[in-house]
């Protein structure tokens, strides 16, 4: 459920990313994704791409390839969103 949150964060934040650049498509985002523990558990890559893709139906972020990158560190950061 964890991963949940996080991809929901992240939609949201590409969500207002697009509206404020005119963007109607959203093909990609890159994050860096580091050591993040909620819960007890790490967050997987896998499961972050998993959760997000559910999320991202119906939306204009629908079919954006999350690029996941790792680092060190317990945090996650906005990279690129790239679009039309």
């Amino acid at each position: 459920m964890h991963d949940l949150h996080l991809a929901d964060k992240i939609l949201k934040t590409a969500l207002e990313y697009a509206q404020k650049n005119g963007l109607k498509k959203i093909t990609s985002i890159k994050i860096e994704l580091g050591d993040i523990v909620e819960h007890g558990e790490r967050i997987l890559p896998e499961n972050l791409e998993f959760n997000f893709q559910l999320l991202a139906k119906n939306t204009i972020a629908q079919n954006a390839k999350l690029k996941i990158f790792s680092t060190k560190g317990e945090i996650w950061r906005l990279l690129e969103i790239e679009g039309e």
